[in-house]
């Protein structure tokens, strides 16, 4: 069909219609009730993200000369800015799993609570990240400082992100966790699930292609390299063979085990303490405590 250049908004209407019947595969008319439907906001998300990355590493991120004086005031106007941005946020995305002919206003004061729950979570997830960083300086030789590896490192990015959406997911927030931990796959290559529970002194080093599934369990001083997927072997259905959630299907990884670049660790299996694996393995079986297992060696 030939369209004028100069009004070409009548041949636009079959594209629209076409596109609103489509819209219909996602169970959102395309009318007015669509539109009331709201949904977290990727951009405010994001940043919401880097006003938290200069509270919990105040001078590296955002304003970079603070005193002790105009670091309190730093800290205290961003945390506020936070909170209320945060509110908005978890308000929107409890908005969006709303039937649009429903009022939402009840998500209001509930946003706030869960809000105002993560803010007090912040010293703690301060404190994780310090031994992050204590556990990247301590591993990698290339590094010349700790300032080093909170400014320029991928893998303190990403488990940054991480810790963060960790916390919301914990709290039951919906959407923003995953957008969070998305946000920095995107960015370092690094995908670590929110609902992933990592513990201290946690390393990844050079850090692309590293996975993390949602039931994985990872002890304290663990160290992984590039490349190393801690996945599921299989994916249990139901009686309409579709995916069945929430089952524990990815592996445990104990205190002090180095897994190194390009090892695949599948399904519900543990690795055990002070264990190596090493490169390339391919791994679907439980190893014992202080277990070495090399591509040479027999494997599940």
């Amino acid at each position: 069909m030939a369209i004028d250049p100069a009004s070409p908004s009548a041949g636009l209407r079959p594209v629209v219609e076409a596109l609103c019947e489509a819209n219909l595969g996602l169970q959102a008319p395309c009318h007015q009730p669509l539109a009331r439907r709201e949904f977290p906001s990727r951009a405010v998300v994001y940043e919401l993200v880097e006003d938290l990355r200069s509270i919990l590493f105040p001078g590296f991120f955002g304003p970079s000369e603070l005193t002790d004086e105009t670091q309190r005031y730093h800290l205290g106007a961003t945390l506020d800015k936070v909170l209320h941005s945060l509110r908005d946020q978890i308000r929107r995305g409890f908005c969006s799993s709303c039937r649009p002919d429903v009022c939402f206003v009840d998500h209001e004061d509930r946003a706030f609570e869960l809000a105002w729950a993560f803010i007090q979570r912040l010293p703690e997830v301060r404190r994780l990240l310090a031994t992050d960083v204590a556990a990247a300086f301590e591993g990698d030789p290339a590094l010349r400082t700790p300032e080093e590896a909170i400014f320029c490192y991928p893998g303190i990015q990403a488990i940054t992100n991480q810790r963060l959406a960790h916390e919301l997911q914990v709290l039951e927030v919906p959407l923003l966790p995953r957008l969070i931990t998305e946000h920095a796959h995107s960015l370092t290559g690094i995908d670590i699930h929110p609902a992933a529970r990592i513990g201290d002194h946690f390393f990844i080093d050079h850090g692309t292609g590293v996975v993390v599934g949602e039931t994985c369990i990872i002890g304290n001083h663990v160290r992984l390299y590039q490349g190393v997927t801690l996945g599921a072997k299989s994916f249990p259905l139901d009686e309409e063979g579709k995916p069945i959630k929430g089952i524990d299907r990815h592996p445990i990884v104990e205190d002090d085990v180095v897994i190194y670049a390009g090892a695949t660790i599948l399904g519900r299996i543990t690795i055990g303490q002070g264990s190596t694996i090493g490169g390339n393995v391919w791994l679907t079986r439980s190893v014992p405590p202080g277990t070495s297992i090399t591509q040479g060696s027999k494997k599940g």
